[in-house]
């Protein structure tokens, strides 16, 4: 049974901030806000206060990321846009016009192993192409995963992706409307396994390579767990699964001290989980209207609470602050 839920540290709002469809953490004292109606929020988490905000375009900012030196945004229809610092505010540097008509977040890779060396931006082309674009150096060719070949189903559109290195590769594990999910090894431009039945309609999947565990989320009313099989052969095994109560994610985040993961449900409710034991731990009700849309975790604590702070993006126009199980 889940336990009695914490109640949120903060809750950001402003007159000015319609419906938030993404969120991502700039270092641990500031957070950018996407909006349906294309209008990007910085956040100051010292004052919470929002310092500046910008218009990106006429459609919903679908994704959020920030690498040392860039904001990355991701709009629905599939357009990506580089940002740089200028003058406490952002100016557009590149942009990617997209041609994808589904719903799908794109993911950055920063090597753990090397936070100064390459990043790397995944995000959904037409059909069921993924281009890798190198945002450290933006004038590199984009490099595109095609999946062809005469035993691969027809997959549709790309709805979900994660990364992660291993052997001196980089690996995308990529989730397709049909409700395959193929590995990809980036670095050979090849796929090293395809898997089907891990849900149907997949839409966010998140992955730990530490623990070789995770889950994935979508239409259904279940979460699914999952493992590799460590090379030489490098494939997909599907462990158990979580029910919640009322169907369809939009997201699933990992924290990155691996002691919980949360999901974002279209009814409204961030569900947290201990990562060790899979035990539901808490329901958040702070929403009230509206799908939860997106999770971010800040890096390290945030200094106003002293603690890492999770965020959430609400239809309801508000963005929740929660100190989860520190």
């Amino acid at each position: 049974m889940a336990m009695l839920p914490p109640d949120p540290v903060y809750s950001l709002r402003c007159s000015e901030m319609d419906a938030v469809s993404s969120v991502c953490f700039h270092g641990n004292e500031r957070l950018l806000a996407g909006t349906i109606k294309g209008n990007v929020f910085m956040w100051n988490l010292q004052t919470n206060r929002p310092a500046f905000h910008f218009k990106v375009g006429e459609q919903p900012i679908t994704s959020l990321h920030h690498s040392p030196e860039r904001l990355v945004t991701q709009e629905k229809g599939g357009t990506v846009t580089l940002w740089t610092m200028s003058n406490n505010c952002y100016a557009r540097d590149r942009t990617i016009s997209g041609n994808y008509l589904g719903y799908c977040h794109s993911a950055m890779h920063m090597s753990p192993n090397n936070p100064h060396g390459s990043v790397k931006l995944f995000y959904p082309c037409d059909r069921s192409t993924i281009g890798v674009l190198h945002i450290t150096d933006p004038t590199e060719p984009i490099q595109k995963l095609v999946p062809y070949g005469p035993n691969l189903p027809q997959l549709g559109a790309v709805s979900c992706f994660t990364s992660f290195e291993f052997s001196s590769n980089l690996f995308l594990l990529a989730g397709y409307e049909s409700g395959h999910f193929l590995t990809w090894n980036v670095t050979l431009g090849t796929v090293v396994d395809m898997i089907a039945g891990l849900g149907p309609q997949p839409t966010t999947v998140d992955y730990d390579l530490v623990t070789n565990r995770g889950v994935i989320g979508g239409a259904s009313d279940k979460i699914t767990v999952f493992s590799y099989q460590r090379p030489p052969t490098i494939k997909v095994l599907r462990g158990t699964e979580l029910l919640v109560r009322n169907a369809g994610l939009n997201c699933v985040r990992i924290r990155g001290d691996r002691k919980v993961f949360a999901s974002a449900g279209w009814d409204g409710r961030i569900r947290i989980f201990s990562w060790k034991s899979m035990r539901s731990l808490a329901v958040l009700l702070q929403h009230k209207h509206g799908s939860i849309m997106d999770l971010a975790f800040s890096p390290q604590k945030v200094a106003m609470w002293g603690a890492p702070i999770m965020a959430a993006a609400g239809m309801d126009g508000q963005i929740s602050l929660w100190s989860l199980y520190n």
